[in-house]
């Protein structure tokens, strides 16, 4: 095909570029002419050398990395976090074109709102036999318990995505739509930060129409729907949903606390967050878990993500919500073989984008059509609401073994349709692959809003199955081109300064945090006592000497027997220390989060590679500093609120033992030779030792040093003064300013210690010391943590 462009190219940069016949492109119309949106973007790309181009496009992907930017991907095992597959070529529409687009959605918005009144409402639409009985009762996405409840917002719909394709005609349909809880939102941000990064000339990108706005009309419009006052917070379904990063990064972003199910309880009727302030009414839920999971208690009663009595509250009118529950039911395939009548029955008009051609095969006669004409039709379950796609250049299809599949006596059939390419980078050229783009709307003051772009689904080959991230997809920012420059935006709102109260804390993440501090600790402290012993196995040769010997059977009792250089079970501290952060993303931050994974990544290789003795030891060496750089981090960036002082007490709390642990086995007087020099030096103290005092280390000096002195950072009562500190500063739990029972536990530890001395501290004066620590963790998860 001949084809004109607006500006000379390279052809190494389209070399070979050839769409298909019969498939839209969108770098090249139906003329093969570039279409005058793209003209600046290859004229800047070609301009480039391949080495330029490289290292953009590892700029973008470091980017990613950087910010902790994955997806979950499902297989037969655990599922795994993998990096976020960005597609670097983003892809490009004019801003005429995108109104149109926005256009015919607002009309598919309000359409799908009106289903959702009827359908939880006088059920006008079966009743007239808009839509077949059997479409509704028996889809397991209409909830018959929400039947008249009406929404506190008077709306069901408040967040959509929308799925469309470009026909080969050049015209846009719409191939699903997403009501339950969409996604995407979030990483249409991040991809928009990672192209930045890439295409970081002020031209073409300031054109580019800003996403900042999408998200303040929708905030704004929460904060109505909540109430004056009110809060608001994410649902999320927990760590393991294949978007978690997205729910914390929205949390972040916007400003909302991210609950899961087990945060919230119902008192009278009205929905409150366990906090360790006590019970907190909350005004609004974006909820980005499953209808059917809300409420185990009118709904899936095998639920464990969601929240007993919820539904009651949404009848009481007490809670807001996006989306209302059970809008599941609008994304039902076979939904869209009535769309275009129920659009022009509920609203007077025909449906302006139209839906790929589908058919509700309840009839024999209609039956018999979907058989003759399976070869090219898509077959999908009525009640299925996935959208498969198999081979075939940019052709979505079937995937189901057999080509009629029955859901009771109804089937639904659809056309198959043919996907517009857009160009994508591979092996050093611009190639077509198939896509669709994901528009998000949201109901704000003004009506529906739009996103300007942000989200593209890309093939990783001719075969549109690889659409799918799960399938080996990728996703490319979508880049909305203005004629003329754009005017920054941001999230803030204009206005007087205004500092907002501080966010809540759920009784939850507290409880992350603060195991997230003891796991650290216990990481650093496992470290240690891992790199004294090879440090004295490279000096001596002998693992049999005495007091190797005894270090070996301390470690042996933590399950760190050092029969391999680097055990696994220091892997085992560091997951869980990781699993624990996981469930706080929200409230990390991202250099944080990089530096634990870096961590846990470092003990893998280093685990692989090591021998024992000096090399194990130089290991341990790299892996103390940097899990002392991720507490440097913790300590110098986290903001100082109460989610701060629950992971400082963790820390506290687990340093305290572990220095009473290591004075019982090393302190003892039936310890090995040497001893004493192993607690010193894993208590970190060897200088101020030798400062201290003007003779080597005795009993009586290691523990002044190491238990009683209120100055070391590493000694007991330390710790113990260090959490009275933080707990002086949590929310009181006793009315009338009384002491509670933590702060009498920590008050009688921390006089015990001052006005003991050294030769009291024997074995049993230890041990119960703690016991008593142990009752410390016990109150503090009485008080703040259940």
């Amino acid at each position: 095909m001949n084809r004109t462009v607006a500006s000379p190219v390279p052809p190494a940069i389209l070399a070979g570029y050839a769409p298909q016949p019969g498939v839209a492109d969108e770098l090249f119309d139906a003329n093969g002419a570039m279409r005058p949106v793209w003209a600046p973007f290859i004229a800047q790309l070609a301009g480039l050398s391949p080495e330029d181009i490289a290292a953009r496009f590892a700029r973008g992907e470091q980017y990613l990395r950087d910010a902790g930017v994955y997806f979950r991907l499902y297989s037969g095992g655990p599922a795994q976090e993998r990096e976020w597959p960005l597609s670097h070529v983003p892809v490009l529409i004019a801003d005429a074109e995108w109104d149109a687009i926005c256009a015919g959605l607002t009309q598919r918005a309000e359409l799908l709102e009106r289903v959702m009144a009827d359908l939880y409402g006088p059920g006008h639409l079966v009743r007239d036999g808009h839509l077949p009985a059997e479409l509704v009762a028996q889809n397991p996405q209409w909830l018959r318990p929400l039947v008249g409840v009406v929404p506190r917002s008077g709306h069901w719909l408040h967040h959509l995505a929308f799925e469309i394709g470009r026909s080969p005609d050049g015209s846009f349909f719409v191939l699903g739509d997403r009501a339950q809880a969409p996604s995407g939102s979030g990483f249409a941000l991040e991809n928009r930060m990672a192209t930045t990064r890439i295409f970081s000339d002020p031209f073409p990108r300031a054109n580019v129409r800003r996403l900042a706005g999408f998200f303040r009309a929708f905030r704004e419009a929460m904060e109505d729907q909540a109430g004056p006052g009110r809060r608001m917070a994410i649902l999320t379904p927990g760590p393991n949903n294949d978007t978690y990063y997205e729910h914390t990064y929205i949390a972040r972003y916007l400003g909302l606390t991210l609950l899961e199910g087990e945060d919230l309880i119902l008192r009278d009727g009205q929905a409150m967050v366990r906090t360790v302030r006590g019970l907190e009414p909350l005004g609004l839920l974006w909820r980005r878990i499953d209808s059917d999971f809300a409420d185990p208690l009118e709904l899936n009663e095998n639920s464990h993500i969601g929240t007993p009595g919820l539904l009651e509250a949404l009848r009481q009118g007490t809670l807001g919500l996006v989306n209302a529950l059970g809008s599941g039911v609008v994304e039902t395939r076979a939904m869209l073989a009535f769309l275009p009548r129920i659009c022009e029955s509920l609203l007077g008009e025909t449906l302006q984008l139209p839906n790929i051609a589908t058919w509700w095969c309840g009839q024999p006669t209609e039956r018999a059509f979907v058989q003759a004409n399976a070869e090219r039709m898509l077959i999908s379950p009525a009640m299925d609401h996935a959208l498969p796609f198999s081979v075939g250049a940019g052709t979505a299809l079937g995937t189901l073994p057999d080509r009629l599949a029955r859901d009771g006596a109804r089937l639904v059939g659809q056309e198959a349709v043919t996907l517009s390419t857009t160009p994508a980078w591979s092996e050093g050229r611009l190639v077509p692959r198939p896509m669709t783009i994901r528009v998000f709307a949201a109901r704000t003051r003004d009506g529906w809003t739009f996103m300007p772009g942000g989200y593209a689904r890309i093939g990783k080959s001719d075969d549109a199955m690889a659409l799918a991230m799960q399938a080996g997809g990728s996703v490319a920012d979508v880049w909305v081109v203005a004629p003329r420059p754009v005017a920054p935006d941001s999230l803030v709102t204009p206005g007087t300064f205004e500092r907002s109260p501080p966010g809540i804390l759920p009784s939850r993440a507290a409880d992350n945090l603060y195991w997230l501090g003891r796991y650290v600790e216990r990481t650093e402290g496992a470290i240690r006592m891992l790199r004294a012993w090879h440090l004295r196995l490279a000096e001596t040769g002998d693992a049999d000497e005495p007091h190797m010997a005894h270090l070996a059977t301390h470690l042996a009792s933590l399950d760190l027997t050092p029969d391999l250089p680097i055990p696994p079970a220091l892997a085992g501290m560091i997951g869980a220390a990781r699993f624990a952060a996981s469930k706080v993303r929200d409230r990390f931050s991202p250099d944080g989060w990089g530096a634990l994974n870096d961590l846990a990544r470092t003990a893998e290789k280093l685990a692989a590679k090591v021998t024992h003795g000096d090399d194990a030891a130089q290991a341990l060496s790299i892996l103390l500093r940097k899990i002392s750089g991720f507490s440097g981090l913790v300590h110098e960036n986290m903001y100082h609120f109460a989610g701060w002082r629950f992971l400082s007490l963790g820390r506290a709390q687990e340093r305290a033992d572990n220095m009473l642990m290591l004075l019982e086995t090393f302190a003892d007087p039936e310890a090995a030779a040497g001893a004493l020099q192993i607690a010193i030096e894993v208590g970190d103290s060897v200088m101020t030792h030798q400062r201290r005092y003007r003779f080597g280390p005795s009993r009586d000096t290691t523990m002044d040093l190491l238990l009683l002195d209120a100055h070391n950072p590493r000694a007991v009562l330390y710790q113990i003064d260090q959490m009275r500190h933080h707990v002086s500063r949590l929310p009181p739990t006793e009315p009338g300013g009384r002491m509670s029972a933590l702060e009498r536990a920590l008050l009688t530890l921390d006089t015990d210690l001052r006005v003991a001395a050294p030769a009291d501290m024997d074995s049993v004066a230890l041990a119960g010391l703690r016991n008593r620590l142990a009752g410390v963790s016990d109150l503090l998860s009485a008080s703040y943590l259940r």
